[in-house]
């Protein structure tokens, strides 16, 4: 597959030319227009450089927290956590939280002095730390939205992310290979070393983030596997079993493909009216600030959603060569649009019960936030309204703050979800907390 794109960036590229590719790819549009069941796509809008617009990570200051609505209350519920990711609660209320970051790059997978100009980006935003390879549980015993103890649950990992508990088994979506230990309630400490289940496809890892969940009877497990790349630039070879939603046996490690064409799966889980599955996907850069909106949408067996070949539904990414109008012709429109480049990566639906009726079957979405954009966006966590199991209205700006002042990154927002005592969890990999929002209930 041949791609047509603009110019790599070369060596000795200088970050001030980079900022001047903001001058012809800004945005046009409200930034509203990005979101919804029917969001606006202007023309792909290419540049010699992408833009690149990278909020520093400077971490939270003592006293700084987030903001919610009025009548909220925010506390850290975990500080001193290394690049806390991702975030399961376990029958008995214990917290399990994925810290982990990118692992290594083989040196021929290595992306050259592109790869090497990205990673320096990342850097600034706080990401390509080393990774901590370890889960660690949290315990708020006494329920006031603070825990009491933090203990390593399993250590030396790879990359850990997505995490689902069947029956006495906890299984785990490492960045190679879906594994699993045995799991009692209320041990703090896994007692067992774990057990390969399946491999996972690895490599280049440009995408590296595994979500995992688990069916209502456990008979089987869905992992959501990312792109290696952003529109196949390195050959559709490398992205075998990629872009897509596996689906795997937990008691034999058999792996089919249920879903594919979702660039980057990352937020996945059960809507609680439909009983279907629901995945928020970041989708691709570097055809302008108002393309393409992130979505989360419902995913069906066998369902293709465009990637790399069109996105959002049927429009499609001249980039790409050869085209395969066989597979754009029957691409699913995703359900729901979250901003163009907002970095959407965690999805929670509220469980039944949870919350108060302006929140129930709708989601929470951890925005993580933007980079290729010349005016920063995401860096929040919003709720989208669902009626009758479908998105029903505008996102509501649930935890803000992230940036300051001075547009730098206080916090990023990633993991979302509703423990059993209705509170809001967040992790945040910047500024190494998992934050508690108590919601207003009306």
């Amino acid at each position: 597959m041949a791609i047509k794109r603009p110019v790599s960036l070369i060596a000795g590229v200088a970050a001030s030319a980079l900022a001047l590719a903001a001058c012809d790819s800004r945005s046009t549009l409200p930034e509203g227009a990005g979101y919804g069941p029917n969001p606006t796509l202007p023309e792909p809008r290419t540049t010699w450089f992408p833009t690149v617009k990278i909020a520093d990570a400077i971490g939270w200051k003592l006293g700084e927290k987030p903001t919610t609505p009025s009548g909220g209350q925010v506390t850290a519920y975990a500080t001193g956590l290394q690049h806390p990711r991702w975030l399961y609660e376990l029958p008995n209320g214990d917290v399990l939280v994925a810290e982990s970051d990118a692992p290594p790059k083989p040196p021929e997978k290595s992306g050259g002095i592109r790869g090497w100009v990205q990673g320096l980006f990342m850097k600034k935003a706080g990401s390509q730390t080393l990774s901590a390879n370890r889960i660690t549980l949290l315990r708020d015993a006494d329920g006031d939205g603070v825990a009491e103890t933090k203990s390593v649950f399993l250590e030396n990992l790879t990359s850990p992310f997505g995490m689902a508990l069947i029956g006495e088994q906890l299984y785990i979506a490492n960045a190679d290979a879906l594994v699993r230990v045995p799991y009692q309630q209320g041990e703090t400490k896994s007692a067992g070393a774990p057990v390969k289940v399946a491999d996972l496809p690895a490599g280049r890892n440009h995408h590296w983030t595994k979500s995992l969940t688990a069916s209502a009877d456990g008979s089987k497990l869905y992992v959501g596997v990312g792109s290696n790349s952003n529109v196949a630039e390195n050959g559709m070879a490398e992205e075998e079993r990629r872009a897509a939603v596996l689906e795997i046996d937990p008691a034999t490690g058999a792996t089919q493909v249920f879903a594919t064409g979702l660039r980057n799966p990352v937020g996945i889980g059960w809507n609680p009216v439909t009983r279907e599955l629901w995945v928020a996907v970041n989708e691709r850069d570097e055809i302008g600030d108002d393309l393409v909106p992130d979505y989360m949408t419902s995913v069906k067996r066998g369902g293709f959603y465009g990637w790399p070949y069109s996105y959002y539904g049927q429009h499609l990414d001249r980039r790409v060569e050869p085209q395969k109008p066989e597979l754009v012709a029957r691409a699913i429109k995703p359900d729901y649009a979250l901003g163009s480049h907002t970095a959407s990566l965690g999805l929670g639906f509220v469980p039944p019960g949870r919350l108060g009726p302006p929140y129930q079957g709708g989601a929470f979405i951890g925005q993580h936030g933007s980079w290729n954009r010349s005016r920063p966006v995401g860096y929040r966590v919003i709720f989208v309204p669902f009626k009758d199991g479908k998105p029903a209205g505008t996102p509501q700006e649930i935890l803000s703050g992230f940036l300051n002042e001075k547009g730098e990154a206080r916090g990023r927002p990633v993991g979302v979800l509703i423990d059993r005592r209705g509170g809001l969890l967040v992790a945040d990999d910047v500024g190494n907390t998992v934050w508690r929002v108590a919601l207003p209930s009306g």
